[in-house]
């Protein structure tokens, strides 16, 4: 009679997570490791860690691992250099809800002059007065069209938007009403909201720059809710300035936290909010359920989800 080896899972996540994966997946074992320190000489398959580095990675992938996942969406902040043959997953689309939710309310917040619209006094311009938008009509332009960008067009196409992206590979459209446009300066020259939905990595590093913010239409709202390295900051504070775009909604910027006094915690057309459109409660167990179901894959030999290909950074 064979024997069934039982799956060993590095866990480098914090111990209220690390046990709702041991209630999800019983049949494995999972072994508590340090960030810092020495290594326990014990052997394991599988890393379950955080996307960024820990100080002793490299002695933990020696132990034995062969597939690494991370809790989080980006893998901006991971040392990829260290891995030598080990498959890397992420939970991508974790937070297209959430995040997906967010920017729908950045983008009504901007049309309706929220929440300047509240009042306490008299309005000065009067009662019942006063030009508000309409999202109904308007052109969402998308940076990227993976799970979060699909999120945003499932909702925004009920609002009677139109909807357009711009995609590294130019696939077609896997939503009905969104149009694929070839290049990123025909996306934002013909949108009212851009919205960035790309990962970071170095061929999208700044790509938002002066060249870029001199295409958008006068008028238009800026939206981040991906990686702060993605946008020259410079350039934004110039193209802000000039009134193209005439806000931008940040939850993503660099660096992370931005220190004491920066322009943008003042700046009157940046809605800044401290990385927190991914948040809703329950929001970690998302990424507990793609891992777990990544686990049931793995020893089923099937496919993993989530799959980051090295070559490209994400």
């Amino acid at each position: 009679m064979s024997v069934r080896c039982v799956l060993t899972v590095f866990s480098q996540i914090r111990p209220a997570l690390a046990e709702k994966v041991a209630a999800a997946a019983p049949d494995v074992r999972l072994l508590p490791i340090a960030g810092e320190g020495d290594v326990p000489d014990v052997t394991g398959d599988v890393l379950l860690t955080y996307p960024w580095a820990s100080p002793n990675l490299s002695q933990v992938l020696a132990r034995g691992v062969r597939w690494v996942h991370v809790m989080g969406t980006g893998i901006d902040a991971f040392p990829l250099h260290v891995l030598t043959d080990q498959l890397l997953t992420c939970s991508r689309g974790g937070s297209a809800l959430p995040i997906a939710e967010w920017v729908m309310a950045v983008m009504l917040a901007f049309e309706k002059g929220l929440p300047d619209a509240w009042i306490h006094r008299p309005p000065a311009d009067g009662w019942s007065r006063g030009a508000r938008g309409t999202l109904h009509g308007r052109r969402l332009g998308l940076f990227g069209f993976g799970a979060i960008a699909t999120a945003v067009a499932q909702r925004a196409l009920p609002f009677g938007m139109r909807v357009s992206a711009c995609r590294r590979s130019g696939a077609p459209s896997q939503i009905a009403g969104v149009e694929i446009v070839p290049s990123l300066a025909e996306l934002v020259s013909s949108s009212d909201h851009v919205v960035i939905a790309a990962p970071a990595t170095p061929a999208t590093r700044h790509i938002f720059g002066a060249v870029i913010f001199a295409q958008f239409k006068a008028e238009s709202h800026f939206v981040n809710i991906a990686r702060g390295t993605l946008v020259d900051q410079d350039a934004l504070r110039a193209a802000l300035d000039a009134g193209r775009p005439a806000m931008a909604s940040l939850d993503a910027v660099e660096p992370e936290p931005l220190p004491d006094g920066h322009w943008l915690y003042t700046h009157p057309r940046v809605r800044l909010s401290p990385h927190i459109s991914w948040q809703m409660p329950g929001a970690t167990d998302h990424f507990i359920e793609c891992f777990v179901d990544n686990l049931r894959r793995y020893q089923a030999g099937q496919p993993l989800t989530g799959v980051v290909d090295r070559a490209v950074g994400y």
